[in-house]
């Protein structure tokens, strides 16, 4: 209810007191109702019957979703001028909603079951709270945009928060008394592998070296790079989930081995 409430608000702003703008909705949602809609008598009518239109269109959500978006295109031509919202900011009222829905053009994706990118429940103790909330942002961004079908710019910014948690390794010791001292992604990367030799976190390094450098190479991900517009391949919706739940999982690991190299306890993150 409290979304049909909000879509009712959006149109009410998009019809700036136009009935002909509330009519044309009318149409939409009486069709995804099962009835036909005809001019009513005055305004405050108008209002009224779009109003019980939607109300029984929202008994199918996939209806209703696809009325007001078809509704809202249509009305470009119909009403030059008038401020209309596209497909993303539509997903972000879903999304705020929690409706397990999203608009990618020409489809209505059912996103049932779709699961959150999520950090450990504890962040090393070490890890100052301005450092903590920087973390926590990155991931509701890369969530934000993820639900918003803007799925490059999600691996971008999962990319960035992978890079970002490696700099914590700046001035830790290991067991062999080696201390790294990288500033950046590939150098500190590189100084952790090289001080893990031969066992599991040297492989798991790897295997994160490998998905940074696929992602931003020009004809693989060509998230920083550029995209090679001969050689390159677009990512696809699916491609950009997984990309950003290994990196999530990679994220993870590297916190926790960072708590267990820093020898420190752990807190809860609230």
């Amino acid at each position: 209810m409290e979304f049909q409430n909000e879509i009712s608000e959006m149109i009410s702003k998009m019809a700036r007191g136009k009935q002909s703008v509330l009519e044309h909705f009318k149409t939409y949602f009486a069709s995804a109702a099962g009835t036909t809609s005809s001019w009513s008598t005055s305004i405050s009518w108008a209002d009224t019957d779009l109003r019980r239109f939607m109300t029984e269109a929202s008994k199918n959500a996939v209806l209703f979703i696809e009325a007001f978006y078809d509704a809202c295109e249509s009305l470009i031509e119909e009403e030059p001028g008038t401020a209309v919202p596209d497909y993303n900011i539509i997903n972000w009222v879903l999304s705020k909603h929690s409706l397990a829905y999203q608009i990618k053009p020409p489809e209505l994706l059912i996103l049932s079951g779709k699961k959150k990118l999520e950090l450990t429940d504890i962040l090393p103790i070490s890890i100052d709270q301005s450092a903590k909330d920087k973390i926590h942002q990155s991931l509701a961004e890369a969530n934000r945009l993820l639900s918003e079908g803007r799925d490059k710019q999600a691996v971008q910014e999962i990319l960035w928060l992978l890079e970002s948690i490696t700099t914590v390794y700046r001035g830790i010791t290991n067991e062999n008394n080696s201390t790294i001292q990288g500033k950046y992604f590939n150098k500190i990367i590189g100084e952790i592998r090289r001080h893990n030799k031969g066992n599991a976190t040297d492989q798991i390094i790897i295997w994160i070296e490998n998905l940074h450098g696929y992602l931003s190479a020009p004809a693989g991900g060509g998230i920083r790079h550029g995209l090679d517009l001969k050689e390159g391949i677009l990512m696809t919706r699916h491609e950009a989930v997984l990309y950003c739940s290994l990196t999530t999982s990679y994220i993870n690991f590297l916190l926790a081995e960072y708590d267990r190299l820093a020898g420190k306890s752990t807190i809860s993150v609230k």
